[in-house]
């Protein structure tokens, strides 16, 4: 398990686990972003925070990072090599997403595992909907309905799963890892 941010003192936190994208990966989607979409008016999400989440936790005391990143550390180990398809665009009320197909299986046993752990630890409650892998790439505050042209990315593969910090900015959200463990032999 790698540290990357740090936090300090038992203050409450926003966090998340998500799944990050290798940086070819972020490139190739970032470089889609400006072409199919700068022109919509909405906020395109830096490649920097372009990942799959897996579980939005809200604001933790920072005690739990330690527990959280256990959780994800055990579910994520011995885990196999997570393929993942593009199979559509989709909005909803405040971003835009690409939604992936899970072939394999994988990477929702996986974070299906996070998922269970987190909510065995007392800091997270499942959803009654079934994990969605997707990639939020634009924010509004209202849908422009965008039919954008997809992006030929082939396999997209999470190479970790890591516990995030999100600090919210006057400019957009800021996400830095606080742990993450590398996925599938990446």
């Amino acid at each position: 398990m790698n540290s990357g941010a740090s936090v300090s003192g038992d203050e409450r936190i926003r966090l998340f686990v998500a799944y990050t994208l290798a940086p070819d990966d972020r490139e190739r989607l970032f470089a889609w972003q400006l072409a199919e979409l700068a022109g919509s008016q909405a906020r395109l999400v830096p490649p920097e925070q372009l990942h799959f989440t897996i579980a939005f936790l809200g604001q933790r005391p920072r005690r739990d990072v330690d527990p959280i990143s256990e959780v994800v550390g055990t579910a994520a180990a011995g885990a196999g090599p997570m393929s993942l398809e593009l199979s559509r665009y989709r909005e909803t009320r405040s971003v835009g997403m690409l939604v992936f197909e899970d072939e394999s299986g994988e990477a929702t046993r996986v974070a299906e595992a996070i998922q269970r752990g987190l909510e065995a630890i007392g800091v997270y409650k499942r959803e009654a909907r079934p994990w969605l892998p997707h990639v939020t790439v634009l924010r509004f505050r209202r849908p422009p309905r965008l039919q954008p042209e997809l992006p030929v990315l082939g396999q997209v593969m999470p190479s970790e799963a890591a516990a995030y910090h999100s600090v919210l900015r006057r400019d957009g959200a800021q996400y830095d890892v606080l742990r993450s463990v590398a996925l599938g032999g990446r």
